[in-house]
């Protein structure tokens, strides 16, 4: 075959070298590329193609290549110019540059050609030819592919030149090591130099397969994903998938080493990270996985808000601001922050607000959140019934979460939040568990300091947390859980605290959500007091807030009809709220015999109840209605025996044996039970007997015994604050119950006059103004002919 006369065009190789009588497939995409392709097409498809120094890199000037290339024929072309070619090109010759053709717009060279240089005889050349043979078949039985036809094709070679040319085209050496190759012309030197590399290429191979048949003997399905894990990663890398992959995990390897975690999560974090790195993305477990530790990256472990830069007077102003009265949990609080700011590492609280509805006791934790500080973060456990909404759910179910607690501190952001547990008495026991219980360790300063989260899996430290409960009752709070909170009474607001909290915090703040200006709602202290006494009768102040609105929403319609500005005045209060609820005294009820106006404690704050006493025709019996407890029952049971044995001066001549005694309390529909209606029930069944009215205006609470005693009862403060809402002027209680009197506001002990007993005598007395103050057991037996003991048993007893 005749080789080209002149400047043959050079096709550069990035990452491969063309040896004589080797043909391959090439695709050629740089322009320089694409015209020496067209020029050679010119002269008769002769291209020069000759290897990179660095195949990194563009070709820019001549340098950059070898000096040493083959010269090909190019047997066939795919392509257009414009989207490149696929060649086939088979080398013939081996060529030596001697000179570049200049000013050219590709790279074109003069050449000369360099043939194999034999100084061996033939009894050498078929040693290394069955050498090389040899190591050739060697090393395909080693490579993991079917390479029965290549093996083939190598034992039939019998030209050992075109032997090493195809050897060193197909092995896995380095580019330099193949260029080396292709420029050795003495062909002895060129067999040695390839027999060494080849036995080095046989070694690893030999190594990689000793690892294969141990790992697949030893590894199990599991290990085997791993490697397959691995080796897809690997291709990721390479087609550039897998960089948003190890972002991540370089992402949270960063967080962790921020975090300042304790050893036992910073080992829980490192492993599931570990596990995150061995995960496919598409598997199951791998999104478990980063959701359990996105958890653990953002959970406030070491941050906490800033401690000791308050001011106590300023905490004060906001508490004032917010909320009205409450003097004693304002005092609380701001003991709380005097310490803190003594002593900065003082764990947190744990505070119960006891109070009816409306009085403020959720609102009360943002305003100590923003005195302190610090976040306020609220829990509803109203409704709660399953544990795992506590602790969370184990990581082994579908669909696991963390428990409210973990996930109100990760939206918090610090470790030691003001956290608002409402409604800590509603919750309920259900088939999953007990959440009270599990609020034990929540709220016990010996065990929160590692509160241990089923999701979560490791310890988190809640003794910064300050912990303030809500409850409209102890009753539904378990005795080890209350055991472990300070219990804060929240009482009902009177009268005077109601007008201020409407003048200051509700009207202005329901003028602006009505869109209103001040000047344009008119509204005097009389019409503020007014809905508080006729429209209104609670603890707290919701039912207040809500008519105020509907006055706003009144005044809202006459400024769109064009009003500049209205004024509410009594008159139009039935208007806008319809016809009064409530009357403001007691004493509008007509009085009579038998009837006695009771104080009774509920969960929403006192209030009072009408004892009804009436004579039917009968056998001496009592009938109780109105859905009296046992307790209740049997008060007024006793109310009866002791009622008789004082018949002599109430009655004496009433017959019990011809009428019985209906007992009833109004609203039957409402449960009634406890002690503290004793005297109520007894002076009820007085006045009946004895026909005499007790005063309307007079209210009274306290147990009473067998043998006359007064003892004291509970909720005393509820039930004078009702009682003074009611327009009650006289409070008869027990005379233990005194001291009780110094948590009643003021303004209410001002307006009531008390009366303070210790026995049923002189209840009665007071009530029936009737005089029974010396009346004692003897002259019960006398007047009834009762002699319980003669004289001579008593001498008898005496002197034994």
């Amino acid at each position: 075959m005749s080789m080209p006369v002149g400047a043959i065009p050079i096709l550069p190789l990035k990452n491969t070298v063309i040896y004589p009588g080797v043909t391959q497939t090439l695709r050629v995409g740089r322009d320089k590329s694409i015209k020496a392709v067209d020029q050679a097409i010119l002269k008769n498809h002769w291209i020069l193609t000759v290897t990179q120094k660095h195949p990194e890199q563009l070709v820019d000037k001549i340098e950059d290549l070898y000096d040493v290339g083959t010269l090909c024929k190019i047997e066939s072309v795919k392509g257009t110019s414009d989207s490149g070619y696929f060649i086939v090109v088979r080398g013939y010759y081996r060529m030596k540059i001697t000179s570049f053709k200049p000013e050219s717009e590709i790279f074109e060279a003069y050449t000369e050609r360099l043939d194999d240089t034999v100084d061996i005889n033939e009894s050498t050349q078929l040693a290394l030819l069955t050498s090389l043979r040899e190591i050739c078949i060697s090393v395909l039985k080693l490579v993991p592919a079917n390479t029965d036809q290549i093996q083939e094709l190598v034992s039939g070679l019998e030209d050992l030149a075109l032997l090493s040319h195809l050897s060193a085209a197909n092995s896995e050496i380095s580019l330099s090591e193949k260029q080396k190759i292709l420029e050795m012309v003495n062909i002895k030197d060129r067999v040695m130099y390839l027999l060494n590399l080849l036995q080095e290429y046989k070694d690893s191979l030999e190594v990689q397969l000793d690892i294969r048949n141990k790992l697949s003997n030893k590894l199990g399905q599991t290990q085997r994903e791993h490697i397959l894990r691995e080796q897809m990663r690997t291709i990721k890398e390479e087609l550039g998938d897998g960089e948003e992959e190890t972002s991540i995990i370089d992402d949270y390897r960063k967080k962790i080493d921020e975090l300042l975690l304790p050893p036992e999560a910073l080992e829980l974090a490192k492993q599931q990270l570990k596990k995150i790195e061995n995960s496919s993305s598409q598997s199951p477990e791998y999104q478990m996985l980063r959701s359990h530790l996105d958890l653990m990256v953002s959970l406030p472990w070491s941050k906490s808000s800033q401690q000791g830069d308050f001011d106590i007077n300023q905490a004060e102003k906001i508490l004032d601001a917010d909320h009205y009265g409450l003097a004693k949990i304002k005092k609380r609080i701001l003991q709380h922050l005097s310490v803190l700011k003594l002593k900065k590492d003082k764990t947190g609280s744990i505070l119960l607000f006891i109070g009816p509805p409306g009085v403020g006791k959720t609102s009360l934790g943002q305003s100590i959140a923003r005195a302190l500080g610090k976040k306020y973060q609220r829990v509803s456990l109203g409704g709660v019934r399953d544990e795992s909404e506590i602790r969370g759910h184990r990581r082994t179910y579908i669909g696991a979460l963390p428990g409210r607690i973990i996930a109100a501190l990760k939206k918090a952001g610090e470790n030691d939040p003001v956290f608002v547990l409402d409604e800590i008495d509603k919750m309920s026991r259900g088939y999953s568990g007990d959440p009270a219980s599990a609020m034990l360790e929540v709220l016990d300063p010996e065990q929160n300091i590692a509160f241990a989260d089923h999701y979560l899996d490791t310890p988190f430290d809640l003794s910064k947390v300050f912990f303030i409960a809500t409850a409209n009752s102890l009753e539904g709070i378990p005795l080890p859980l209350l055991d472990r909170m300070e219990v804060i009474d929240l009482t009902g607001y009177t009268t005077s605290e109601k007008f201020h909290i409407a003048k200051t915090h509700l009207l202005p703040k329901q003028i602006v959500e009505h869109g209103l200006k001040p000047e344009q709602l008119l509204i005097n202290d009389e019409v503020i007091l007014r809905i508080i006494s006729h429209y209104t009768r609670e603890a707290g102040v919701r039912e207040l807030q809500r008519k105020l609105a509907q006055v706003c929403r009144f005044t809202s319609e006459k400024i769109i009809r064009g009003e500049n500005s209205v004024l509410i005045s009594v008159d139009s209060l039935d208007e806008i709220l319809g016809s009064e609820r409530y009357q403001n005294e007691v004493t509008d009820v007509v009085a009579a015999p038998g009837v006695v106006t009771g104080l009774a404690w509920t969960p929403v704050g006192g209030d009072i109840l009408f004892i009804e006493t009436a004579l039917v025709p009968g056998k001496g019996e009592l009938i109780i209605t109105g859905q009296l407890g046992d307790i209740m029952k049997e008060s007024a049971q006793i109310a009866k025996s002791l009622i008789k044995a004082r018949m002599a001066i109430l009655a004496p001549t009433f017959d019990f044996t011809k009428f019985d005694i209906h007992l009833h309390v109004p609203s039957g529909a409402t449960p009634k039970d406890g002690p503290s209606a004793g005297i109520a029930l007894l002076s009820s069944l007085a006045s009946l007997v004895s026909r005499r009215v007790v005063n309307p205006k007079m209210a009274m609470t306290g147990e009473i015994t067998l043998r006359g005693k007064v003892t004291p009862v509970g909720g005393v403060k509820e039930k004078v604050i009702a009682a003074h809402r009611a327009g009650v002027t006289e409070v008869i209680l027990s005379q233990k119950n005194e001291k009780d009197l110094k948590e009643v506001p003021q303004e209410v002990l001002s307006q009531i006059k008390f009366h303070f007993v210790e026995n049923i005598n002189e209840v009665l007395s007071i009530a029936l103004g009737m005089n029974l103050f010396d009346w004692t057991d003897d002259n019960l037996y006398a007047q009834n002919n009762l002699i319980p003991y003669s004289h001579s048993e008593s001498s008898q007893n005496d002197n034994s």
